[in-house]
């Protein structure tokens, strides 16, 4: 079921988590492709059953603007490009976690 760009997914996010103060969970559901999940500073495909304090949904391409920085995520946020379920405290402390 893994594929390149969820694979490319947990490696970049298990660079920016690395060292991080993260102690919340997350999904990352990268429309089209899969679902990853943060769970403090593991990063792994998210199975099905697997729950989060909040669910970020977005289009690969905006995925792959926030990890590589050239997009911020409160930013992707607030123009609408990236959408939110869940605790948005969780969401801060993520993507403080992701500089």
């Amino acid at each position: 079921m893994s594929n390149a760009t969820i694979d490319a997914a947990v490696a970049a996010l298990n660079e920016k988590m690395a060292g991080a103060d993260f102690d919340g969970t997350a999904k990352f559901e990268i429309r089209g492709e899969g679902t990853v999940i943060v769970d403090g500073n593991d990063v792994r495909e998210a199975a099905d059953s697997d729950s989060a304090d909040v669910t970020l949904s977005a289009e690969s391409e905006v995925f792959q603007e926030i990890m590589s920085g050239e997009m911020n995520p409160t930013s992707a946020f607030m123009s609408g490009k990236l959408t939110l379920d869940g605790d948005m405290g969780t969401a801060m402390k993520l993507a403080s976690a992701l500089g």
